[in-house]
C-alpha cells in the first residue's frame, strides 16, 4: 500500500518543476491528483501521473484568482468527496534592489507566491475543519529564512509563506490539520533555468551552487520526497515546520580549511 493511498491531493504548479514532480511522486504512492496550474503541462509528463493514477485531472487556473480556485475546490470535492493534502509549488521568481523595483513587478511576485499560497488554503481548509484532518504542505525557498542580494520581493514572498504556515499549524492543529512548508535551495526546474540563461548570470549560477556543500544544485523529485514524508502520515507529529532541503546551503560557510583537512 502506498503512503497515500486513497488520498486526494491537491497540487498547484503542477504543469512543471517542483509541483509535476509532486505530482507523480504523490500519484505513485497511491494518491488522486488534481494538478493546477495556468500553464499547460508537458503531455508526455503529465500522462504519467494519468497512467500511475488513472483518476487523477488537470486543471488550469490562476492561483491569483480568487473565483477560479473556488470553483477549483469545490469541483475537486464534489468529485472525490475531499481534498486531504494540499502542496502550493505554483511560484514564480522576480526581485532586485528595492529603490529600482517596479510596483508591478513587486505585485506580480507577491501575488503567486503568497496570495496564491494564501487562496487555495483559504478555500481548501473549511473542508479540512469539517472532516477534521489535513496536511498544508507549501512550497518556500531558503530565501524565505534569509536574505538574498537581489531578493527583495522574492524574500519577502517567501518568508510570508513560512510564517503563514505556522500560523496556520497554531490555528488549525486543533482540528487535526497539520502545517508545514519546504525551503529548497536551487533547484533545477524551467524557472531556475530561465532565471540564470542569460550570460551575465553564468558567473552568479556557478557561486549559488558552489555555495551549496553537495556542490550541485538539487532535483525537482528530491523535493517531492521531502513533501511526500510531510503529507503523509509518517509525518504525524510534525507540524509548524520550516524543512530545508537546500544541499547544505544553510548550514554554514567553507573557508578553505578542508583542503588543509584533506576533505576537499
Amino acid at each position: 500500500m502506498g503512503k497515500l493511498e486513497g488520498r486526494t491531493a491537491l497540487v498547484t504548479g503542477a504543469a512543471s518543476g517542483i509541483g509535476a514532480a509532486c505530482a507523480l511522486r504523490f500519484a505513485e504512492e497511491g494518491a488522486r491528483v488534481a494538478g493546477f496550474d495556468q500553464s499547460t503541462p508537458d503531455p508526455k509528463e503529465w500522462q504519467r501521473v494519468a497512467d500511475t493514477a488513472p483518476q487523477s485531472r488537470f486543471i488550469e487556473g490562476d492561483v491569483r484568482e480568487e473565483p477560479s480556485v473556488q470553483q477549483t475546490v469545490s469541483e475537486i470535492e464534489d468529485a472525490w468527496g475531499s481534498i486531504d493534502v494540499v502542496v502550493n509549488a505554483a511560484g514564480v521568481a522576480g526581485g532586485g534592489a528595492v529603490h529600482m523595483l517596479a510596483i508591478e513587478e513587486w505585485e506580480r511576485v507577491l501575488d503567486v507566491n503568497l496570495k496564491g499560497t494564501f487562496l487555495v488554503c483559504k478555500h481548501v481548509l473549511p473542508g479540512m475543519v469539517e472532516r477534521g484532518r489535513g496536511s498544508l504542505v507549501n512550497i518556500a525557498s531558503i530565501e524565505g529564512i534569509e536574505g538574498v542580494e537581489g531578493g527583495s520581493a522574492y524574500n519577502a514572498s517567501k518568508g510570508g509563506v513560512v510564517l503563514l504556515t505556522k500560523n496556520m499549524a497554531i490555528d488549525y492543529g486543533r482540528k487535526g490539520i497539520r502545517s508545514n512548508c519546504i525551503c529548497p535551495g536551487l533547484i533545477q526546474t524551467p524557472m531556475s533555468q530561465l532565471l540564470f540563461e542569460e550570460p551575465a548570470m553564468k558567473e552568479a549560477r556557478q557561486n549559488f551552487v558552489d555555495a551549496h556543500q553537495l556542490g550541485r544544485p538539487g532535483r525537482p523529485e528530491e523535493v517531492a520526497s521531502a513533501a511526500l514524508f510531510l503529507a503523509s502520515e509518517e509525518a504525524s507529529f510534525v507540524s509548524g515546520h520550516a524543512l530545508v532541503v537546500d544541499g547544505g546551503l544553510t548550514a554554514g560557510h567553507r573557508f578553505g580549511f578542508g583542503k588543509i583537512m584533506g576533505l576537499e
